[in-house]
């Protein structure tokens, strides 16, 4: 039962912002030990020199961010553990990207893989692009710096503005003076504070509730323990197809063909470095889901017998965290604030690696092309740039987040799966040309936008998303309000595998078409931009198009290739030193044969 919630105490500032502090002095220092080299390519991507580890962090803490650690233990509580299962979609989606897109991207070296756009098909292709990747990354980056804010705000009394300022100030510092060594570096900090802010929560969580055992039982008990949903139908939520074959194509999109992502891992001293970076990432993202997964358990046992929302103590879902942080950790001063600065450091670094990919993208993609700078100067200006995309974007994110919070998402889902058909098409598809890849992209763009709206304005019902039982029956009111439990009409099991294709379900499915699963989103703009790049590129003399070799797939980059070549060699070669072994025998038995027939 929720009692009275703590506040910040003294210790808790001093936690907080001794994160900021070594956020900012990582930068300073960084700058300091790199004043004497110059270049915008020392800038933004470290002079291509850096290692496997640090970058690996910065992969994970692009996109793993405060949303994060504020809404998925949230996502859990509401339906259940099976949002686990995304852990096999980063795994899939960390191979693909790794054998195609990853070799494929360092061997161009781009700074901006818009470059590649213009090279590939044509000038109006790169800069459509780049004109969807600034939107999308502007308005996506209003949730990030909202959240944490508003969180803060809640759960410390810190001013909004004060939290949105002080990101910029601390992004300002580090980005603008270390560069992408800064940022990197950073992140290595950050995602330190961030496990170890939501470890806090959960083994108090689990102190508090007896053990782990009982976390689970509960769990259990509750319904959250559903793991496995092979229902096909697409307009439920969450089920193994949805989670699987919808997350492999989003992230595969995110790691394979996002500026942010690319842009740090060909920061690699070497492909091997890269490619080390992006496993050892692989393993960040599944233990950041697993303990996502268990917090959400721990959240569920604490509140079962009273959900907070219902019970009006909170006033949206993204409030669950902070208020489990305050109720069960008063009393523990400097434990509210190394949580709130893991969801802080979230921000930081997600808004840090992007304000570096939006800095490149600038730079190389609109500006270079235009002028003559040396390289003296592109450095100072890529520094200027920063400090304006910052200022611009706190302005701008700020104004516009509390009223098109759900146009983020929209314009999200719109924009990532659309530009992940025209890389696949431009690098897989060799009789791609320009007019399908932009017919493609029109296509998907408008698709994905007809299904977004859709399911913005007819929103999926119960019996699809299908929330886990809830109730406020253990609530300790002073009067007696008129509560009541959201629980569906029945619980759902372990194993939900029930599949039925009857009328009524085939009748649902072509009326709730618009309602299908948020994580179909990216797909749908996909699946319609790759189907009419190709019909059009075909049907436009795609057949007789030439295209330079390095600017599509080569099997030589995939580790993959390389291994089975390596073993193919080897077996010729084991057969080769057989063969030679045999030779060298039936000729010494021929000499030894000669010797007999000689002796008298």
């Amino acid at each position: 039962m929720p009692g009275e919630v703590g506040s910040f105490a003294v210790a808790d500032y001093l936690v907080f912002g001794g994160m900021l502090v070594l956020s900012a002095a990582i930068g300073v220092y960084k700058g300091w030990t790199s004043r004497d080299q110059s270049g915008s390519g020392h800038f933004l991507t470290g002079n291509r020199k850096l290692t496997a580890l640090p970058v690996s962090t910065s992969l994970i803490t692009t996109f793993m961010t405060s949303v994060t650690l504020l809404t998925n233990p949230v996502e859990v509580y509401n339906y259940g553990g099976i949002f686990g299962l995304l852990c096999f979609s980063y795994t899939v989606a960390i191979f693909v990207s790794s054998e195609i897109f990853m070799p494929f991207f360092y061997r161009l070296g781009f700074t901006s893989i818009y470059e590649y756009l213009e090279l590939r098909f044509n000038r109006t292709i790169r800069l459509l692009g780049i004109l969807l990747f600034m939107l999308q990354t502007m308005l996506f980056n209003g949730l990030i710096i909202y959240a944490p804010a508003l969180a803060l705000n809640q759960g410390a009394g810190v001013d909004l503005w004060g939290g949105i300022i002080s990101t910029a100030i601390i992004c300002t510092i580090y980005c603008t003076l270390g560069g992408m060594k800064a940022v990197v570096w950073t992140c290595v900090l950050q995602i330190g504070v961030m496990l170890a802010g939501n470890l806090s929560v959960i083994i108090k969580a689990v102190m508090l509730q007896g053990g782990v055992s009982t976390v689970l039982s509960d769990a259990q008990e509750g319904g959250r323990m559903n793991f496995w949903d092979f229902d096909p139908n697409p307009l439920r939520r969450h089920t193994f197809w949805t989670l699987t074959i919808g997350g492999v194509a989003g992230w595969s999109g995110i790691y394979g063909t996002s500026q942010a992502q690319v842009q740090t891992y060909i920061s690699c001293k070497s492909v091997t470095h890269a490619r080390v970076a992006m496993y050892i990432n692989l393993l960040g993202l599944i233990c950041i889901m697993l303990s996502s997964v268990f917090a959400g358990f721990c959240l569920y046992s604490v509140y079962k017998n009273c959900d907070p929302l219902t019970a009006g103590l909170v006033s949206a879902s993204d409030q669950m965290m902070p208020y489990l942080v305050m109720d069960i950790m008063k009393g523990y001063p400097g434990l509210p604030g190394l949580y709130f600065a893991g969801v802080y450091s979230g921000t930081l670094s997600t808004v840090s690696c992007t304000i570096n990919s939006l800095t490149a993208v600038t730079l190389v993609d609109l500006i270079k092309p235009y002028t003559t700078l040396s390289t003296k100067h592109l450095s100072i200006l890529s520094k200027g740039l920063k400090k304006i995309i910052i200022c611009v974007r706190c302005f701008f994110d700020t104004e516009l987040v509390y009223s098109f919070t759900q146009a983020v998402v929209i314009v999200s889902g719109i924009i990532q799966g659309p530009m992940f058909g025209v890389f696949t098409l431009g690098v897989l598809c060799p009789f791609a040309n320009s007019k399908g890849v932009m017919s493609g992209l029109v296509s998907g763009v408008l698709v994905s936008l007809c299904v977004c709206l859709g399911a913005l304005f007819s929103p999926p019902t119960p019996e699809m998303t299908r929330p886990l039982p809830l109730t406020t029956a253990g609530c300790n009111f002073t009067t007696s309000p008129n509560w009541t439990s959201t629980a569906p009409p029945t619980q759902p099991t372990l194993f939900a595998t029930t599949v039925s294709h009857n009328s009524s379900d085939i009748h649902q499915l072509a009326e709730g078409w618009q309602s299908i699963s948020y994580l179909y989103f990216g797909n749908v703009g996909t699946l319609a931009c790759l189907i009419v790049g190709v019909i059009v590129s075909l049907l436009t003399g795609g057949w007789n198009e030439t295209v330079d070799p390095k600017l599509t797939f080569m099997k030589e980059d995939a580790l993959t290739y390389q291994l089975y070549k390596f073993l193919k060699d080897s077996v010729k070669t084991g057969k080769g030193e057989k063969g030679e072994g045999g030779r060298k025998v039936r000729a010494k038995g021929k000499i030894l044969e000669d010797v007999i027939k000689e002796k008298p």
